[in-house]
């Protein structure tokens, strides 16, 4: 029995490089076309990469068209993030699926606190328009072009937006009713 150390096999090797898909080279293309986007593929805790691409919001609505003709036909998701004390302070992000070729893409958009308006992608995919409600509702983030830009979640007399991170924490008071007495 010896006692030199062990390395993994070049099998093991293997499949982790195989459970990963190559890099999609239209997506680099893709980004190299639109002004101020850029490909990353970023490692995830998973072992699997991750291809995004991130953009201006110049840029915004064309990428999203481009990679939509590219096969990315399938929208799955789009939230807000608000970074308060960056610039720019939101972020929009979206993600696509390529379902055909099991493939998956995340666009990641800056959007500044100053001016907190985006173009809406509801004409590519019609299935964003509640997630565009709500980071409107949310957020205060405008997406121009939407059909119906509208509170979803809160009351239509609302003030402010709740989940950016300068909103003031309220309180709700809590009347509790007397509690069984002991007499």
């Amino acid at each position: 029995m010896t006692d030199a150390p062990q390395t993994e096999s070049p099998a093991a090797d293997e499949q982790t490089a195989a459970a990963d898909p190559p890099v999609d080279v239209a997506l680099d293309g893709l980004a190299a076309a639109v002004p101020g986007a850029r490909f990353e593929r970023l490692a995830a805790p998973t072992g699997h990469a991750q291809d995004v691409l991130v953009v201006d919001r110049d840029g915004y609505p064309d990428l999203v068209a481009a990679v939509h003709e590219a096969g990315y036909d399938v929208f799955v998701d789009l939230c807000a993030v608000d970074y308060l004390s960056r610039d720019p302070r939101f972020e929009v992000v979206v993600v696509l699926l390529d379902h055909d070729a099991g493939r998956r893409v995340r666009i990641r958009t800056g959007v500044p606190g100053g001016d907190p308006s985006i173009a809406s992608i509801t004409r590519v995919f019609p299935g964003a328009n509640f997630y565009e409600r709500e980071a409107f509702d949310l957020f205060g983030i405008d997406f121009e072009g939407h059909p119906d830009l509208t509170r979803i979640l809160l009351p239509d007399d609302w003030e402010g937006h709740p989940l950016r991170k300068d909103y003031p924490v309220g309180s709700v008071p809590v009347q509790f009713k007397e509690a069984h007495k002991v007499t």
